[in-house]
């Protein structure tokens, strides 16, 4: 049998910004018609090589072959035209037009020299159907959550007719059923010759869906194996340079005290059910459900950043009164929301002006700012989070996915607040740096606070919660204890509301 040609070889490439080299001398062959899956830490050189093949950056050295002639797109317009496509992990949508409009941007059909807009939403719907997306393509992108934009930006790049599709961490939000119809339609994609380069920190599912994978480390091409010949320690031992020990961290000797928060029938615009839950000091209680369960709206209605209807909200025994934000934080309680970018940071500032934002009393003295003082703060929790940046005077929109993470959390851990709600915590962060933020719960939750983890991400709510909280349709559908975890439990929970049975009956508490 014929070996299957390459569709795209990059020979040396190596690209450099000030005081940093991204790229350095990488090779890699891309074969037509394969799933080639790329990993490596948060800084290993994935996304700089993206760009790179997008036209969004012109590297410095080497050469691209492209279906065996020199590529060297200067705008991803370039890109697009010659048929490669990617899905970023940041979403590219524009969020005052409708789903279908995004769609269909670059596009749009026409008659008569006006849109088309029967075709254009006939079109869209027949998108959405394919990527599982139960909306009206009329939406504004603004109205959704950041799952169902996943979805579109998936739609969007399949409507067109790619030969390489790049997808950069598809599956973070997304349900395992999600997920599946994800895998069905790169399946079908391959069947067709197109090409995908997949990038995902999840590394199991990358063993259902990859052909080769390449391990990138510190800019540098590690290796380029099978997906049958080498197993995930191996490639996370690739990854990060050293062995590593279990994936999710469990400390038995961190047992929860007494109850340090409560929610009493908390209600929010768009759900009509009431919830209740109680969260114990040094805790770990994870939150899971299907996307569009309410997990996300009713941790944001806690923290005051959509209005409540109606509930009430206890704090060490004694009630407080959230209507925004400001009150929560003033009561020891944060939220790392699920949007890091668009909420979590201020991408033009500093690292220094983020991580210290959040408690100004502490860097000021008289009223002015004391920028030594601001200085040491940023400095101490960017070493005690192990934040790969050259300086705290750096932008934070020049970080990589993960520390972008991390400089959020390090903004909470700067007011020194007893309620931490995270929402989707490891979303698009490397196995390392996953590692790294596990111990750190554990290290919160040693020291007596309350933590809420929401997560996509089954097995690391199940790996690190003592928990687990279910949400279907709006409603708490059960409270699981660690000693009677099971996916199938919880999963069982997750899907109650929306198949209209009841498999299994929890009370919360």
């Amino acid at each position: 049998m014929a070996e299957t040609k390459n569709i795209l070889e990059m020979r040396g490439i190596t690209k450099r910004f000030p005081g940093v080299t991204a790229l350095d001398q990488v090779d890699l062959d891309i074969r037509q018609g394969e799933v080639h899956v790329l990993v490596g830490e948060n800084g290993a050189g994935k996304s700089s090589l993206v760009k790179v093949l997008c036209g969004i950056y012109l590297h410095d050295e080497g050469e691209i072959l492209y279906e065996g002639t020199s590529y060297a797109p200067q705008t991803t317009l370039d890109a697009i035209r010659a048929g490669i496509r990617v899905v970023y992990q940041e979403f590219n949508l524009l969020p005052y037009l409708s789903v279908a409009e995004n769609i269909y941007f670059e596009r749009l059909p026409a008659r008569g020299g006006l849109v088309d807009f029967r075709a254009l939403y006939r079109d869209a719907k027949s998108v959405l159907d394919e990527v599982g997306l139960d909306l009206s393509p009329k939406t504004p992108v603004e109205m959704l959550g950041v799952a169902q934009m996943q979805l579109v930006e998936i739609g969007k790049a399949i409507s067109t007719e790619s030969k390489v599709l790049i997808l950069d961490e598809p599956t973070a939000t997304l349900t395992p059923k999600e997920i599946d119809r994800l895998f069905g339609i790169i399946s079908r994609l391959k069947a067709k010759g197109v090409t995908i380069i997949y990038i995902s920190h999840r590394l199991q599912e990358t063993f259902e869906i990859g052909d080769r994978i390449t391990v990138l480390r510190n800019g540098r091409k590690v290796a380029t194996e099978n997906i049958g010949g080498v197993t995930i320690p191996e490639i996370v031992k690739m990854m990060v340079g050293k062995e590593m020990g279990a994936e999710y961290p469990f400390k038995e000797e961190v047992v929860p005290g007494e109850e340090i928060f409560r929610v009493d029938d908390l209600r929010h615009k768009g759900n009509r059910h009431g919830v209740s839950f109680g969260l114990r000091q040094g805790e770990l209680l994870g939150i899971a459900g299907l996307v569009g369960s309410g997990r996300t709206e009713t941790m944001r209605a806690i923290f005051g950043a959509d209005p409540r209807t109606s509930g009430r909200l206890f704090f060490r025994g004694k009630e407080i009164t959230v209507k925004r934000p400001r009150d929560a934080v003033q009561h020891g309680i944060c939220l790392l929301t699920e949007d890091r970018k668009t909420e979590g940071l201020i991408l033009d500032m500093p690292l220094s002006v983020n991580i210290t934002l959040t408690d100004l009393a502490q860097i000021t003295r008289g009223g002015l700012l004391q920028k030594r003082l601001e200085k040491n703060a940023a400095e101490k929790l960017v070493e005690d989070l192990s934040i790969k940046t050259p300086s705290v005077n750096k932008w934070a929109r020049y970080l990589s996915g993960g520390n972008q993470q991390k400089v959020v959390l390090a903004k909470w851990l700067f007011r020194h607040t007893d309620v931490l709600i995270f929402d989707e915590p490891t979303r698009g962060i490397d196995v390392g740096a996953k590692y790294e933020i596990y111990l750190l719960l554990w290290q919160l939750a040693a020291e007596g606070k309350g933590i809420i983890v929401v997560s996509s991400d089954l097995p690391e709510l199940l790996g690190i919660c003592h928990r687990i909280m279910v949400f279907s349709n709006g409603k708490i559908t059960g409270v699981v204890d660690r000693a009677d975890f099971s996916q199938e439990r919880i999963l069982s929970l997750a899907y109650q509301e929306y198949i209209g049975q009841s498999p299994l009956q929890e009370e919360t508490r």
